[in-house]
């Protein structure tokens, strides 16, 4: 029987291809294998074995995901739960992997994506401002709480730095 025949090295072949360029959770790979039209026994088999040596490992992919994402895309936690759920890692191991993100953390990044933002808007009127500060935070995963207090102490701090327009259309006093 030659490697192409048998499903088990084929199987085998298509994973370490896959793990080789980036780390893959265990439902994308068996999805990639069900593309590749691997039988399921063979699939859940080597799937299996290579989550038994630790070439497959959902937990550890979630915290290096939600590590990566949150530091350099800003991403708050409901964007990286939703990126997890997509990829297909179980709901209890994004859980713990959310878990390990500081809330402390998670607010200053929220900080420093509006700061940055803000020096882009000195033409504008506070409430635009507000309003667009506000959607980028949720587009990113940010509570709208949290990102509410943020906006409006970030916009108050940068009264001076960076003079918005008030409703009226002049600069404030």
């Amino acid at each position: 029987m030659d490697g192409e025949s048998d499903p088990y090295a084929v199987a085998r072949t298509i994973l370490l291809d896959k793990l080789t360029g980036q780390p893959r959770t265990r439902a994308e790979l068996a999805g990639l294998l069900a593309e590749r039209e691997i039988p399921d026994d063979v699939a859940d088999e080597v799937l299996d074995r290579f989550t038994d040596v630790g070439l497959i490992d959902d937990a550890a992919f979630a915290n290096a995901w939600v590590e990566s994402r949150h530091r350099g895309r800003g991403l708050g936690k409901r964007a990286l739960a939703q990126e997890l759920r997509r990829r297909g890692v179980d709901d209890q191991l994004a859980r713990d992997a959310l878990d390990e993100l500081d809330p402390e953390q998670e607010e200053e990044t929220a900080r420093a994506l509006v700061r940055r933002k803000l020096k882009s808007m000195r033409s504008l009127d506070r409430q635009v401002a507000m309003r667009r500060l506000l959607g980028m935070l949720a587009r990113k995963g940010y509570p709208g709480g949290l990102a509410m207090t943020i906006v409006k102490e970030e916009l108050s701090a940068s009264h001076e730095e960076l003079p918005l327009l008030d409703p009226s259309g002049i600069e404030p006093d």
